[in-house]
């Protein structure tokens, strides 16, 4: 759901840029000693982002819903707000808001992401501030005592937290890879790559109408003898995969992945709105 101001989608409201790639959170599990020396790329505005409310699910991998979302985005000029929750049925929750800049270049400015609850093994409680540098880790210890671990980092200014599927709306036609950078805890916070390539069309439909989708494969790109030795050793965090629409209004559609390590991958998709007199109109 691409949490940023495209035009409303007539057969349902549009979340143009789901607010932060949820699956990404895996990677924060897996990439544990790696080191990375991948050079980033900024991603140019190339789609105003604006105001929007849309909705969203997520489904297991049997196809039931585990829990219904909503994402709300809203544009100050050229700051946007975006805010994506999830409630699962078992009562978890799923909490990121995401503060950005689209002046030319992308730009996070915050970014403040919460997992908690009996579906995540392993809670999470994310504070960036990107232009402090002051990334802040909030941990429940095993007798249940929170504990608070702040530290200053030299964070890069291509930084996607919250922000991947707006980023991935806005990449230039035809690109084959671009990279970003991230930043994950594992528990320690520190900065990984994520390489974004596209793998081309693929059809979907809307009420017996095809249309077209663009289909992205995002994973980690690690370098050197590190590359080498990770997937040997079960280290290679696995792709994480998102759909979009292409043309003047880009639009988040669906994403597949596992959220935390050794869970089953989940896929998060739009929404469409169920009216409960529907059946009887017919």
């Amino acid at each position: 759901m691409r949490t940023a101001g495209r035009q409303h989608a007539r057969y349902w409201p549009q979340c143009s840029s789901l607010s932060g790639l949820r699956s990404w959170a895996v990677i924060a599990l897996l990439v544990c000693g790696l080191q990375l020396d991948v050079a980033a790329d900024a991603v140019p505005v190339r789609h105003i982002l604006g105001t929007e409310h849309g909705f969203l699910v997520e489904r297991a991998e049997d196809g039931q819903i585990v829990a219904t979302g909503d994402n709300v985005q809203v544009a100050h000029g050229d700051q946007v707000t975006s805010r994506t929750t999830f409630t699962f049925k078992d009562g978890s929750v799923d909490d990121e808001t995401t503060v950005f800049s689209q002046r030319r270049n992308f730009r996070l400015i915050s970014d403040h992401h919460i997992q908690k609850g009996r579906f995540f093994p392993h809670p999470m409680d994310l504070m960036i501030d990107a232009r402090s540098g002051q990334v802040t880790v909030r941990t429940t210890g095993k007798d249940g005592t929170e504990e608070v671990h702040t530290q200053h980092m030299n964070l890069p200014p291509d930084l996607a937290n919250g922000m991947v599927s707006q980023l991935i709306g806005n990449l230039k036609a035809g690109a084959q890879t671009t990279t970003v950078s991230m930043l994950v805890t594992t528990p320690k916070p520190r900065i990984v790559k994520l390489a974004i390539s596209s793998l081309g069309a693929e059809n979907f439909s809307i009420a017996g109408a095809t249309r077209k989708a663009l289909h992205f494969e995002i994973k980690i790109e690690i370098g050197g003898v590190e590359g080498l030795v990770a997937p040997m050793v079960g280290k290679a965090p696995p792709n994480i995969e998102v759909w979009e629409t292409g043309g003047e209004a880009p639009t988040f559609l669906r994403e597949t992945g596992q959220t935390f390590e050794d869970g089953p991958v989940m896929t998060i998709e739009l929404a469409s709105p169920e009216w409960p007199n529907a059946k009887a109109n017919e």
